[in-house]
């Protein structure tokens, strides 16, 4: 069985937007059998030796499969997908899950992400540099409208990892009007959140850290 180290208690005020919900939402949807080994953030579980000995930067979430450590979000879902058969047949297929795999992490997260950190007051930011960090985003974000005409899903015709990346990232700007310019991207974001297996996810992580799912939605 699959073991996920995620958050057992974390600071409230980033509850629900830690990255252990991206590795749990896919085991979900893939379903695989899981269980969720939580730690305790802060009560410093992450700094320990046992844990740095799987986690080279003491962070989460990273998972053991049966002696298999696997850490870094992007690498552990694309793991579980090659594991789960849930990955294109063909080389064109799984090089485009890759690709919008790395797109999401590297190319769309860090505009959205740091809006994210400053709106929330967790980095100190200028005027200027909050408007310059918009002006990345919205070049990004542009590029995702595009991708998404006439499709479904952002690599494959059917759901991917790739989704499951994408959809979390752009979830850090749902409390904004950011995606309103974008219907595309808007109505593709309302689908991946409408799926299942991301509900049951919300359901147990608010269950694990003792909040509601209202609070995290």
């Amino acid at each position: 069985m699959i073991t996920l180290y995620g958050f057992g208690r974390v600071h409230r005020k980033v509850s629900g937007e830690t990255r252990d919900l991206r590795v749990q939402w896919a085991l979900e949807e893939l379903g695989l059998p899981y269980r969720v080994h939580p730690l305790d953030h802060t009560g410093g579980e992450l700094d320990s030796p046992a844990y740095a000995a799987i986690s080279p930067f003491h962070q989460i979430p990273v998972i053991d499969d049966e002696g298999v450590i696997v850490a870094e979000t992007g690498a552990i879902l694309l793991y579980l997908a090659e594991k789960a058969g849930a990955l294109p047949a063909d080389a064109a297929g799984r090089a485009a899950v890759v690709q919008w795999c790395f797109a999401a992490l590297t190319t769309v997260e860090p505009p959205v992400a740091m809006l994210f950190l400053i709106d929330a007051g967790g980095l100190p930011g200028s005027s200027e540099q909050r408007t310059a960090l918009v002006g990345w985003a919205r070049r990004v974000l542009g590029g995702l409208e595009r991708r998404l005409d006439g499709r479904t899903w952002i690599a494959a015709d059917e759901f991917t990892v790739a989704d499951i990346l994408q959809a979390t990232v752009l979830r850090q700007v749902r409390r904004t009007d950011f995606l309103a310019d974008y219907p595309r991207l808007r109505a593709y974001y309302d689908r991946a959140m409408a799926r299942p297996a991301w509900q049951r996810t919300l359901e147990r992580h608010a269950e694990r850290l003792g909040v509601t799912v209202a609070e995290i939605r």
